[in-house]
């Protein structure tokens, strides 16, 4: 994904980037608009979500859905819960005890942290609060982007 950012960002105009981590939590909980939501825009995850337990009958790996199927959260941003886990600029790690405005985590690591969930994983990995580990060499189907500028 980095790369594809790269190669946008080489044509003239807009710069664009991975959100960071609480960048993406913000936008996922629905911003200043917020209603404290266990999910990006409901609390009942089959209104807004692709996820393990509505996403296929019987399959072995889920399908990734077309975007826009389900429920957007109160910012109109559609399937920040399941469908795809999202990359995030953040390195995984722990956050400063300390209170900040948009932190970023550790300034270095081996894992980026992803959120959102996705077809693939139970509800609870689906929640805006859940955030997760994932190696820079994961290149599977249910992993996606959203892009920051």
């Amino acid at each position: 994904c980095q790369n594809f950012i790269a190669e946008l960002n080489a044509m003239p105009g807009k710069k664009f980037r991975l959100p960071t981590n609480a960048e993406w939590e913000y936008a996922a909980r629905g911003g200043k608009r917020r209603n404290g939501f266990k999910y990006s825009g409901s609390s009942s995850i089959d209104k807004v979500a692709w996820y393990y337990g509505n996403s296929c009958d019987d399959c072995v790996h889920a399908p990734i859905h077309p975007v826009k199927q389900k429920q957007a959260n109160e910012l109109g941003i559609y399937d920040m819960s399941g469908n795809v886990r999202e990359w995030c600029q953040d390195w995984y790690g722990s956050y400063s005890s300390s209170a900040q405005v948009n932190p970023t985590g550790p300034s270095s690591g081996s894992d980026r942290v992803s959120r959102g969930g996705c077809s693939d994983y139970y509800a609870t990995h689906c929640r805006v609060s859940y955030r997760r580990p994932s190696t820079l060499s994961a290149a599977h189907d249910y992993f996606g982007l959203r892009l920051a500028l």
